[in-house]
């Protein structure tokens, strides 16, 4: 029991800090670096999939990559750029701690009732995959947006 409490506190400090960096991060211009870097350096939290403890069935690979998916496409919908001078910044969204706090309320409520059924290591292998799943595709509509806008940016310029 103390172990869940622990890893809810944490979890909450960790969106905290997230919900930090984020309103920090816009006050200085995005670029390409900025938005995918993110999903490459948590892709190496995947190893832990090399230890057996952690590994998932197919359907909880399933579960987890759909829910992460559903998860994104809300990211997707409160994030926008906008351009300052000659520089494109993320859009401050009110929306976004709302958000956050809500996927982590969720994700709270999820291991409390999933961490019964599931062991500890493939709770936090689902976890894992739901929490890339989700950033992933999130980083990838940003690029796309934050490219589409570069290139208009050009076009007007010229």
């Amino acid at each position: 029991m103390s172990y869940l409490v622990f890893s809810i506190i944490v979890a909450f400090m960790m969106g905290a800090v997230v919900i930090v960096v984020r309103m920090r991060a816009q006050q200085y211009p995005v670029n390409e670096k900025k938005i995918i870097l993110p999903p490459v350096f948590m892709s190496t939290g995947a190893l832990m999939y090399v230890v057996p403890y952690f590994r998932l069935t197919h359907t909880e690979i399933i579960e987890s990559i759909v829910i992460g998916m559903l998860f994104s496409t809300v990211l997707m919908m409160t994030s926008h750029f906008e351009v300052k001078g000659s520089d494109i910044y993320l859009k401050k969204s009110k929306a976004f701690p709302i958000v956050l706090i809500s996927l982590l309320i969720i994700r709270t409520v999820l291991k409390v009732f999933l961490g019964s059924s599931i062991n500890a290591g493939e709770l936090a292998g689902m976890f894992f995959l739901l929490a890339f799943s989700m950033l992933l595709p999130w980083r990838l509509a940003m690029l796309y947006r934050y490219q589409q806008l570069k290139k208009r940016m050009l076009n007007n310029s010229i």
